[in-house]
């Protein structure tokens, strides 16, 4: 785990229309199994490549959450471009979230585990903001060489998040997106 957050100067890369080769949002929307009233939190949201999405999908709030305050006002700004007005916005790192014990049905981390200083810490807060039969979706990286993503050596192995994750007290399932690219749904 690197402990490195992204540069917001290649924010632009993140919602890049050939993302969708990598991370297919309709792919994402049905690993999230929404039905259009769950509170949802993007944490580690970034400039909204996910959380935007979301809230379109839900007639509740989308909470996304992100340590760079450049990276929500992009978030922001692209929501208010495309008329999107329930999303939320908080500056936060994930081990320390100012969100109420049991506030959301889903939560969605997409490549941010890898960076968390304190993996243990930031599962521990993931599974306090969740409702009981409430679902979690992690993207990662796969711990293999590849093109795009961080190093190999910063990227955590799907078997290995996937035991941590349920150390934390939730039922997982792990599967691939592509070579790269895995998710775990953990279930509470």
């Amino acid at each position: 785990m690197a402990g490195e957050v992204f540069d917001p100067k290649k924010a632009e890369k993140l919602v890049d229309p050939s993302r969708q080769n990598t991370v297919p949002v309709e792919r994402v929307l049905e690993l999230l199994q929404l039905t259009g009233e769950e509170k949802v939190a993007d944490l580690g949201a970034g400039n909204g490549y996910l959380t935007l999405p979301i809230a379109k999908e839900t007639k509740d709030r989308v909470t996304a959450v992100d340590l760079q305050f450049e990276m929500l006002e992009l978030l922001a700004s692209r929501a208010e471009g495309e008329g999107i007005t329930n999303v939320e916005r908080m500056k936060s790192s994930l081990d320390a979230l100012n969100l109420p014990d049991a506030s959301f049905h889903r939560a969605v981390t997409a490549f941010v585990l890898h960076e968390v200083p304190d993996l243990h810490q930031t599962l521990r807060e993931i599974h306090r903001i969740l409702m009981e039969h409430s679902r979690l979706l992690i993207l990662d990286w796969e711990k293999v060489d590849g093109e795009q993503g961080p190093p190999k050596d910063h990227r955590i192995a799907s078997n290995e998040l996937a035991e941590r994750v349920a150390e934390e007290g939730f039922d997982v399932e792990v599967g691939h997106l592509n070579d790269e690219v895995y998710y775990i749904v953990a279930t509470k």
